[in-house]
């Protein structure tokens, strides 16, 4: 290859980093064959990689504490905004913090929230089939649970998809730009970290450590815990309703994700903003999002049809 084309390729590798819209051939993606695009993944893998820097920063309480804090608050966001709202629509709120909805969820690095929310759709139209792309039942386990967000066909967003979302220019500039949130988000933990370590000097945090747990290592075990709903719900745990499809309700899912571990039900109804249909199915974001509501954040919570709830008796 000649140093032209190298630069050439550079080129269209960063535009693509900052731009998720940029595809200089889009056209020939539809056809294209399910297969990992290393250069678009770069991020994605420096960001796994980045766990070996546990050999060197160690740990605290005050950064492991940290990492679990922004664990739970990031993932409160993905499954109450990105899937629950935008993917979904199960309530409703002002545009003012639909916007701030998807800054928050941005932070969690699972891309824009248009792509999130179009892909989810996606597969809820055609799950278990062979549409599907993340079905363990058609694509094997790994390609369900982390392959296929590597695949160059599922990088761009189908805009057609989320037409009631994409009308707003500062949601599509999210999502175009969907590196900028991550990386405000990780100059702001080595900032906090860099404050903690000066203020608390005898605490053991050092900015480097703080921002390794809090970017890294938390961000690492929110993306595999979100997708094991795409690979794991769909082969473990049981089925209460009859779905069409293999998505599954798993109390240990459920725990990880706040409440998302309830798929089956979810399947079953959608459009409700809990998925946990019953008292004694532990759903912490419903929780979080009741309290929204209390507080005039959100307003119109779905609410699961009686139909439905006596369909499992």
């Amino acid at each position: 290859m000649s140093f032209k084309n190298i630069i050439k390729s550079l080129g269209v590798m960063f535009a693509q980093w900052l731009d998720s819209d940029y595809h200089p051939d889009i056209s020939s993606l539809k056809n294209a064959k399910d297969k990992i695009d290393w250069e678009r993944c770069v991020p994605f893998v420096i960001l796994h990689l980045g766990l070996v820097a546990l050999i060197w920063v160690q740990w605290s309480w005050i950064a492991v504490v940290a990492a679990i804090f922004f664990y739970v608050v990031r993932m409160f966001a993905i499954t109450a905004f990105y899937h629950r709202y935008f993917a979904h629509r199960s309530f409703k709120t002002s545009r003012v913090m639909q916007f701030l909805f998807a800054v928050w969820g941005n932070t969690s690095m699972q891309r824009g929230v248009l792509w999130w929310a179009a892909t989810h759709r996606h597969h809820h139209t055609h799950s278990d089939t062979h549409e599907d792309v993340h079905s363990p039942t058609c694509s094997g386990f790994w390609w369900s649970h982390i392959g296929w967000i590597t695949s160059k066909k599922n990088f761009p967003t189908n805009y057609k998809a989320v037409k009631d979302f994409a009308k707003y220019p500062e949601l599509v500039f999210l999502n175009r730009y969907d590196q900028l949130v991550p990386m405000l988000y990780a100059v702001a933990m080595y900032a906090l970290g860099a404050w903690l370590e000066t203020r608390y000097p005898n605490s053991a945090v050092t900015a480097w450590q703080f921002f390794v747990w809090t970017v890294i290592v938390s961000t690492v075990f929110l993306l595999h815990s979100t997708l094991l709903i795409n690979s794991l719900a769909h082969v473990s745990g049981n089925q209460r309703y009859k779905t069409g499809d293999d998505s599954r309700n798993n109390i240990w899912l459920a725990l990880l994700t706040l409440g998302e571990g309830w798929h089956n039900n979810h399947h079953r109804y959608p459009h409700s903003t809990r998925q946990g249909f019953f008292w004694y199915e532990i759903d912490v974001t419903y929780y979080g999002l009741k309290l929204m509501s209390w507080l005039g954040l959100i307003t119109n919570l779905k609410p699961v049809p009686k139909k439905v709830l006596k369909e499992s008796e």
